[in-house]
């Protein structure tokens, strides 16, 4: 099958990521020696600086990762919680019936810095000068602007210019959009990252005592201390239409940090797919899987309208239970174990038929009818049903390349010759959330937007709380042992595009790079995580590339079709490695920017 470039081979280490920069940073640490941990942070650091649009240096980052030294398979949570301010009081004063998805009040603990440094801590063997001095180099000496940047900022120069002055500093130098193509800087955050390096080497020659003191000087140093004068003392306009200021502060930094999780998994086919837990949507993929698990997707061909109609029907099913049951598990009772049993879906599969739906159909688990009427109530008071075909509030649009005024996510994953993997989605603190913080050249994130300003419900919002984040790598065994890594930006699209790619190389055999290359397609049927928090009943976006005759199918079959370009949906990224140690690499040609390396 022809593909748009080769799926990457080798026996040494691959990488594979959202930009080509970060993942030739990251093959760099693995020819210097290093690990696929060494090698994932360098690569998560220079995508802060080289997809500014998409990640910053506040944002947070799910990763799932099997390490050969433990023999275990982890979570690492670098999903930061809500501010001790983060009352439901303080923001219904504010007079909001919903969370802002950019300025200060939906800031959240950034937690990227302390998961990167934790794992690199724990896991790698490098310094941190050695996964900082690759994102410092792209942020001092520049790196080339892609055009989707460039208009990105065009796009919103008159509001960064009115309402975020320090943001036009950074992005608009001399006030011109800076050139496509050509070389952008970022001194004053390559400035932040040197001192964090010094403040780490002051510490002394240990590897391990360098990582906490650049921890420190992240969460209780000169950067907490900068973010916490800075959202106390500015007023700063927001989608609201109203100027407010922050709640996060240097306390709520200094009393958090990074943490391990048990992840969740689910068995299928000879596979076993773990992902991130209720704190994340990770486990919609898996109770996809135990709807689909009833189904013959064998015979359905990997572009047939039959297997795209069952996916669709399936993820519309699980997201509605993501609705009325995900959460923190630290705040709220999530019956994971009841979604994912075989009586439960058996009965959910029975409401999969020829026909598409048009309706929002959570499950009903036995001692939690209460919550799922409160969510319905909720959702059909503040979930704005929005026509297809309008505009909508997803980071990412299905043409990510209309995508102006949002920012979306990244992704890396990488194998090393040992046999280690990892899995992550860094994102928040692009530059459209929030504006930059003069003294460290970087914004804040917006996560906090995902929390209701309602009481009652799994996703309502409460000091310490984390977020309900759309962002869930893979990972995937094979046979009981590790096998494969994948990912991919995209909102609430994650697992959906996910999804595709991993049924296609495992029912129809399609390598990683053909089964990335297929045509795509998600619904946004259920309501979005984003502010402000709207839905498609019925809908499903189709690449055209899936030809007329099957579009006329799914449309036949009641489906609201939303017709995209080709190559313009999806931006995958997937690594696996067989029983003899056969490395395998993929990343999608869309946007033509992700980039699979290896050797």
């Amino acid at each position: 099958m022809f593909t748009t470039r080769p799926e990457i081979l080798g026996t040494f280490g691959v990488v594979t990521s959202t930009h080509w920069l970060a993942s030739s940073a990251g093959m760099a640490l693995l020819e210097r020696g290093g690990n696929a941990f060494d090698a994932a942070v360098a690569a998560g650091f220079v995508l802060q600086v080289v997809e500014p649009h998409l990640v910053g240096p506040a944002g947070e980052v799910p990763v799932i990762f099997h390490s050969v030294r433990t023999g275990r398979t982890e979570v690492l949570c670098g999903q930061g919680p809500t501010p001790a301010g983060a009352t439901l009081e303080h923001y219904q004063s504010l007079g909001l019936n919903l969370i802002p998805g950019n300025g200060l009040l939906p800031a959240v603990i950034p937690g990227a810095f302390d998961a990167w440094m934790l794992m690199l801590r724990d896991h790698g063997t490098l310094r941190v000068r050695d996964v900082l001095e690759p994102a410092i180099y792209y942020a001092e000496q520049g790196h080339p602007l892609m055009p989707r940047i460039a208009n990105t900022i065009a796009g919103l120069k008159d509001f960064f210019t009115a309402h975020w002055p320090t943001t036009a500093q950074v992005y608009l130098p001399g006030g011109n959009v800076p050139q496509a193509r050509k070389l952008f800087r970022n001194p004053r955050l390559a400035e932040t990252w040197r001192r964090v390096l010094r403040e780490a080497e002051a510490a002394g020659n240990d590897r391990e005592r360098q990582i906490d003191a650049a921890r420190d000087a992240f969460y209780r140093g000169f950067v907490a201390e900068a973010i916490d004068q800075y959202a106390r003392n500015n007023e700063v306009m927001d989608e609201s239409g109203t100027p407010h200021r922050g709640v996060l502060t240097a306390q709520d930094m200094a009393n958090w940090s990074a943490s391990y999780d048990t992840p969740v998994t689910y068995d299928y086919h000879g596979y076993t797919v773990a992902k991130a837990g209720v704190w994340s949507q990770g486990p919609v993929f898996l109770q996809t899987l135990a709807l689909l698990k009833g189904l013959n997707l064998q015979q359905a061909g990997p572009n047939g309208a039959e297997f795209i109609h069952h996916v669709t029907e399936a993820m519309k099913l699980a997201f509605a239970d993501r609705e009325a049951y995900y959460g923190d598990p630290s705040f709220v009772d999530v019956p994971l174990a009841h979604l994912l049993s075989d009586t439960y879906n058996d009965e959910r599969r029975a409401l999969i038929g020829p026909m598409a739906s048009h309706e929002l159909r959570p499950g009903r688990v036995p001692g939690f009818d209460a919550q799922v009427d409160r969510v319905m109530d909720v959702l059909s008071r503040l979930s704005k049903v929005t026509p297809v075909g309008a505009p909508s509030s997803e980071p990412t649009l299905a043409d990510m390349r209309a995508s102006v005024k949002r920012g979306d996510t990244t992704h890396v994953d990488v194998i090393d010759r040992w046999g280690n993997m990892v899995s992550a989605t860094p994102s928040g603190g692009w530059f459209q959330s929030s504006p930059v913080i003069p003294e460290l050249g970087f914004p804040l994130n917006t996560r906090a937007q995902m929390f209701w300003l309602e009481p009652g419900l799994p996703g309502t919002l409460a000091p310490g709380k984390r977020p309900r984040t759309t962002l869930t790598p893979s990972l995937a065994m094979r046979d009981g042992k590790p096998y494969m890594v994948f990912g991919t930006p995209g909102g609430d699209q994650q697992e959906q595009w996910q999804l595709l790619l991993f049924l296609r190389h495992v029912h129809h055999g399609l390598n990683l790079q053909e089964a990335i290359d297929q045509p795509m397609s998600h619904t946004m049927h259920f309501p979005s995580s984003f502010y402000p928090r709207d839905r498609k009943p019925g809908h499903l976006a189709v690449e055209i590339s899936f030809g007329t005759e099957l579009i006329a199918d799914l449309r036949a079959r009641g489906h609201v079709i939303e017709e995209e370009p080709e190559w313009s949906t999806g931006r995958l990224t997937a690594a696996t490695r067989d029983e003899d140690g056969l490395l395998h690499a993929a990343a999608t040609a869309r946007l033509m920017q992700a980039y699979a390396v290896g050797r």
